[in-house]
């Protein structure tokens, strides 16, 4: 799944920032600079892929 941050504005002005394909508190990190350009931020709603954890990243050395 491609990761992908969409901003919507409404007629009215107010703007949603949505994030999509990120694990975790990834879509933070990724959508951060975004949310501060836009101004204070009124309202969250956090999807159920922020809960779930991020797979970790191990390396495996084999030694002879």
């Amino acid at each position: 799944m491609s990761k992908t941050i969409e901003i919507i504005i409404a007629p009215n002005g107010q703007s949603r920032v949505e994030t999509q394909g990120f694990i975790g508190s990834a879509c933070w990190d990724a959508s951060r600079f975004i949310e501060h350009a836009l101004g204070q931020q009124t309202d969250e709603l956090l999807k159920p892929e922020f809960h779930q954890a991020a797979p970790n990243q191990q390396e495996i050395q084999q030694s002879e």
